[in-house]
């Protein structure tokens, strides 16, 4: 089998090594795998072996910036390893999102029960809330586990209204009044039905706005 000779290695600008065969360009790998792999010109490599190192060093660099993502914000695991296939192959993201579990940067289920009460206090329906976590990567299972937390126990009845009529009443009284007191209901009832709330809730809102509001859109 053909081997493939590194004749030159250069140094990049972002602290990598560059490799090359004779005037082509191989890769560059990071400072990690060119030390640990004593990488030096005149190597001989098969091609697996290449590709192998290739990986590697790609998997390294997946690792950094799964780091510099996290630095900036909390990601889901999903959402995390499909931003990292946008740079590098699966195999590679896969490994970066199995290691940032292991050193306890991701947590999905901590992940969604921050966005999910971040976005209620944005009076975002429940249906809105687990289509937005679906959409981060956190999978069913949890979407489930995280929203019975704050919906599973929520009041039905009595004078406290449940999550989810509580933040349709919320709307109604930032947006939707006026055309409630328009006598437009059923536009209304349209309008939150579109941000996911059910027939239910909605109504449940309308009252209790009409009952704070006597008068206003009978």
């Amino acid at each position: 089998m053909e081997t493939i000779t590194v004749t030159r290695i250069s140094q990049t600008k972002r602290g990598r090594f560059a490799l090359f065969c004779g005037e082509e360009f191989l890769f560059s790998v990071d400072s990690e795998t060119f030390f640990a792999e004593r990488l030096a010109e005149g190597r001989e490599f098969e091609p697996a072996e290449l590709d192998e190192l290739r990986a590697k060093s790609d998997t390294r660099k997946a690792k950094d910036k799964a780091l510099q993502y996290l630095s900036l914000r909390d990601y889901a695991s999903g959402e995390l390893y499909d931003k990292l296939c946008l740079k590098f192959d699966p195999h590679s993201a896969a490994a970066a999102v199995a290691k940032m579990g292991e050193l306890g940067l991701l947590n999905d289920e901590a992940f969604a029960r921050h966005r999910a009460k971040y976005l209620l206090g944005q009076n975002k329906s429940r249906s809105q809330i687990a289509r937005h976590l679906a959409e981060k990567g956190v999978d069913r299972a949890t979407v489930d586990a995280v929203l019975a937390e704050f919906y599973e126990d929520a009041v039905c009845g009595g004078e406290e209204l449940p999550p989810d009529a509580a933040a349709a009443l919320r709307l109604v009284e930032k947006s939707y009044g006026r055309r409630l007191a328009e006598g437009k209901r059923e536009n209304v009832l349209a309008a939150l039905a579109r941000r996911g709330f059910s027939l239910r809730d909605a109504r449940a809102a309308i009252e209790r706005w009409q009952q704070e509001n006597p008068g206003e859109g009978e």
